[in-house]
């Protein structure tokens, strides 16, 4: 599915869709994985660029914000974002100037035309992104963002092309990891769960995308 087809889909919102359907049984899939546990940040990645965990991440934040929760995205992939195109959003200001206090949390942090739902779209590309996630002010940006909101869903890039995913996964209650169906060899899905393993990363589930009914 492509983003603007995603963008349109998610401001009308098609609640009997099958898509829709599948992101409600997503969300309580979540739920039931964190029964019981305080997990409020929940970091969306994958083991390869082009999975579409973006597309994952923006939907079932939809879903929960369909519940009357307070929901908060975070895009923390300062290389390559998609949040902003997804909500048709500007991505003038974000994460990366929240971060280097160029301004306030506040300040960045947009509505979207779906109830309870708003975004922290990346902000300008940094130079320096890994730091940036690595930081003291990310933690505490992530900190105060529990304060706000009821859940906050962060769209992480790639694990095995970059190490941004496992720096903010470490900071994140939870992970949940998408799979594109045919894309990903085994070996490589394991590498990645590895990866999050030595990272002592809590592995919420895992999302198969794409795949022919």
């Amino acid at each position: 599915m492509s983003r603007s087809i995603l963008k349109q889909r998610l401001i009308t919102e098609y609640p009997t869709s099958t898509i829709s359907d599948a992101y409600r049984s997503l969300r309580a899939n979540i739920e039931f994985s964190i029964r019981g546990e305080a997990l409020q940040t929940i970091s969306v990645t994958s083991a390869l660029p082009g999975e579409g965990k973006s597309t994952v991440t923006a939907s079932v934040a939809v879903a929960y914000a369909q519940t009357s929760r307070r929901v908060l995205i975070i895009d923390a992939d300062l290389r390559k974002p998609a949040q902003h195109e997804l909500f048709g959003l500007s991505n003038r200001h974000g994460l990366s100037t929240a971060l280097t206090k160029r301004s306030g949390l506040n300040d960045v942090i947009q509505r979207t035309n779906i109830d309870h739902l708003e975004v922290l779209t990346a902000g300008p590309l940094p130079s320096n992104p890994s730091e940036l996630l690595e930081s003291i002010s990310m933690t505490e940006l992530l900190e105060t963002s529990k304060e706000r909101f009821d859940i906050v869903f962060i769209d992480t890039p790639s694990i095995m092309t970059l190490s941004d995913a496992l720096v903010v996964a470490s900071k994140s209650d939870g992970v949940v990891l998408v799979m594109k169906a045919g894309k990903v060899k085994n070996e490589i899905l394991l590498e990645s769960k590895a990866a999050l393993d030595y990272g002592q990363v809590k592995i919420i589930g895992a999302v198969l995308n794409n795949v022919n009914r």
